[in-house]
C-alpha cells in the first residue's frame, strides 16, 4: 500500500469535540475519569503518529536521492520534525509544571505528585482550579501559548512551496478557535481566560494533549506532502490497523442523540483505490472521505454498547482483513438539585451555605435566583452559593431559590426563614443547682450558648440582675450590664457562702440579625 498524504485530521478534530462537551458537563467524579479517559485516548494517538511520523523522514531522503533540487524536501523534512519536537515539548513543559503546581510543588513531576487509590495512582491536584488559573491566566501563559501556536503554524506552513502554501494551510491542524470565546455568554476578557479560568487541573491535560495532537498531525501532513514531492509514497507500507470511535459526547441526556465518527486509526490512501467498510452492529454505515458517522438516539437511560466492525480489502493484493472493538457511551437525565448546606432553614443574620447541583448542565449556563425573607445570593468562588436573609418568613410564606438553564424548566425550592434560636445562658456549664463556693467564684460571667445549632454565630448578654440571698441576712441586688460581672456583681459573687443562694434573673441577650434583645432562661444556684 502507498503512503498516504494526509494525517487523521478528522479523527484529531472529532476527539477534541470530546473534551468540549465534557467541559460543558458539571463536574463530577464520572467527568473527571473522563477527562482522564480523553486524555490517554489522546496520549495513545499521539504515540502512533510519532511512529508513523518517524519513518517519513527516511523514505523522503531517499526519494531526494533522485534529482539535485529534491535535496530541499530532505531538509525541509527535518525541520518538520524539529519544529513538531520544539512545541510537543513546550507544551509538555507546561503541562509538567501545573501538575507540579497542584501537587507538591518540588520543582518536577514525580512520585510526590500522586496518591496511590485501590492501586491506581491519582493526581493530588487533580481537582486543583487555583494553579491552572493563576499560571495560564494571571501570569499569561495563556496568552504565551497562543502565541505559540500561531507561530509554529506559520513555521509549518514555511515548509510548503509558496504557489502551494495558501490552500495547505487547511490541513495544517494546529490553530485555536479565537472566535468561540468572544460569543461566550460569560463575556471571557480572553482566549486563554476562556479556555483556562477556574478549570480543575485534569480538565485542561486534555487541551494540552490536544495541541500535542495538532503539532504531530501538523507534522505529518507536512512529511506527507515532502514525501510526495520526492515521488516515494509507495516506498512505505503500515500494516497495523486498529478502530476509533470519535463521539461528540461520551455522556448524553435523554432525548438527545448519541453521535460520533468511526474510523481506522491509519492514514486513508488517494493513491490507491483502497476499499473499506464499517458496520455497527451487524448494520453497513455509509462512508465519506474514509469516515462513518454513526447516530443513535438515546431513548432509555444508563449504558449503551455498540460493536464497530471495519473491513479492509487491499486492492492490489486482494487480501481482506477485518478489526472490530466494542464501544460503550451513557444515557442520562438532565436534572437540577437544589439544597442547603447545614439546613432546610435560612437564618437571619448568618450567611447560609447553599449547594446548586446540575447533571447534564454547565455551571456558567444556570441562573440561580433568590426571591422572599429579604434574602439575596451569592456564588462562591468553589461553585457553592450563599444565601443572606433580614426578614423571618410568617406562616406559610417561604423563601424561594430559583435555577434555570436553556432546555429544562425553571426550578425552585421553597426555604422557611427563621431568626437565630434562642441561646441558653449558663454560668461556666451550669443551668443552676448546688455549686460549690470554689466553683462558683471561679466564673467571671454569663454565657449564652446556641445549643445543636450548626452555623458560626455568636450570641451577647446584654445584661441581667443578680440576687444573692444569704442564710441569715437580708437578700442584696446588682444590675448587671452585659455578660461580664461588672464590680458590684463581683462583690456579691465574692461574699459567697454556703447556704446562700444566688439568682441570676431578668436575662435578655441579642443574637445576629436581632433589632432588640430577647429574654432568655434565668439560673439559681445554691452554694454549698
Amino acid at each position: 500500500m502507498s503512503i498516504p498524504k494526509e494525517p487523521r485530521q478528522l479523527m484529531i478534530n472529532v476527539m477534541y469535540l470530546v473534551l468540549t462537551a465534557l467541559l460543558a458537563l458539571n463536574v463530577s467524579a464520572a467527568v473527571f475519569n473522563a477527562f482522564e479517559m480523553v486524555d490517554k485516548s489522546l496520549s495513545s494517538a499521539n504515540t502512533g503518529l510519532e511512529e508513523s511520523n518517524s519513518k517519513l523522514p527516511a523514505a523522503i531522503e531517499k526519494g531526494a536521492k533522485k534529482k539535485d533540487e529534491y535535496k530541499t524536501y530532505a531538509d525541509r523534512a527535518k525541520k518538520a520534525r524539529q519544529y513538531a519536537k520544539e512545541f510537543t515539548d513546550y507544551v509538555q513543559e507546561i503541562r509538567e509544571h501545573l501538575i507540579d503546581e497542584s501537587g507538591n510543588r518540588d520543582g518536577k513531576v514525580d512520585d510526590g505528585d500522586y496518591l496511590e487509590i485501590n492501586g491506581m495512582k491519582q493526581l493530588i491536584g487533580k481537582r486543583d482550579y487555583s494553579a491552572v488559573t493563576r499560571i495560564m491566566v494571571e501570569e499569561d501563559k495563556g496568552s504565551e501559548l497562543e502565541s505559540k501556536i500561531a507561530e509554529y503554524k506559520n513555521k509549518f506552513l514555511s515548509l510548503i512551496n509558496d504557489d502551494e502554501r495558501e490552500e495547505f494551510a487547511g490541513n495544517i491542524p494546529l490553530q485555536i478557535d479565537n472566535e468561540a470565546w468572544k460569543h461566550d455568554l460569560m463575556k471571557r476578557k480572553s482566549w486563554a481566560d476562556f479556555t483556562f479560568n477556574h478549570m480543575p487541573l485534569t480538565a485542561t491535560l486534555p487541551i494540552f494533549s490536544k495541541f500535542q495532537n495538532d503539532a504531530k498531525a501538523s507534522e505529518a501532513a507536512v512529511l506527507n506532502y515532502l514525501l510526495g514531492k520526492v515521488g516515494s509514497t509507495d516506498d512505505l507500507v503500515f500494516d497495523k490497523y486498529a478502530v476509533v470511535s470519535s463521539p461528540n459526547k461520551t455522556y448524553i441526556i435523554k432525548g438527545e442523540k448519541f453521535e460520533t465518527e468511526l474510523m481506522l486509526s491509519t492514514y486513508a490512501s488517494k493513491s490507491v483505490n483502497t476499499k473499506i467498510a464499517i458496520a455497527v452492529n451487524g448494520r453497513n454505515i455509509p462512508l465519506k472521505d474514509g469516515v462513518a458517522k454513526y447516530v443513535a438516539t438515546g431513548t432509555t437511560l444508563g449504558k449503551k454498547s455498540y460493536n464497530v466492525v471495519a473491513t479492509l480489502e487491499n486492492p492490489t493484493t486482494g487480501e481482506v482483513n477485518k478489526y472490530s472493538k466494542k464501544f460503550e457511551y451513557e444515557v442520562g437525565e438532565r436534572s437540577i438539585a437544589i439544597s442547603a448546606t447545614k439546613m432546610n432553614v435560612f437564618y437571619v443574620g448568618v450567611p447560609n451555605p447553599v449547594e446548586v447541583s446540575a447533571s447534564g448542565i454547565s455551571s456558567n449556563k444556570m441562573t440561580v435566583g433568590m426571591t422572599g425573607g429579604g434574602g439575596t445570593i451569592k456564588r462562591n468562588g468553589d461553585g457553592t452559593y450563599t444565601v443572606n436573609v433580614s426578614k423571618p418568613t410568617k406562616k406559610g410564606e417561604f423563601a424561594y431559590v430559583t435555577v434555570s438553564a436553556p432546555g429544562i424548566e425553571t426550578s425552585k425550592k421553597a426555604f422557611r426563614v427563621k431568626r437565630i434560636p434562642t441561646p441558653t445562658v449558663k454560668l461556666g456549664r451550669k443551668l443552676g443547682g448546688g455549686i460549690s463556693n470554689g466553683e462558683f467564684k471561679v466564673n467571671r460571667g454569663l454565657i449564652p450558648v446556641l445549643e445543636g445549632f450548626d452555623f458560626d454565630a455568636r450570641c451577647n448578654v446584654v445584661g441581667f440582675r443578680m440576687v444573692r440571698a444569704p442564710k441569715r441576712d437580708d437578700p442584696r441586688a446588682a444590675k448587671n450590664r452585659g455578660g461580664k460581672f461588672n464590680a458590684e456583681t463581683m462583690a456579691l459573687v465574692n461574699k459567697a457562702k454556703p447556704g446562700d443562694r444566688y439568682f441570676f434573673e431578668d436575662v435578655k441577650c441579642k443574637c445576629p440579625g436581632d433589632k432588640y434583645a430577647r429574654e432568655v432562661n434565668s439560673l439559681s444556684f445554691l452554694i454549698k
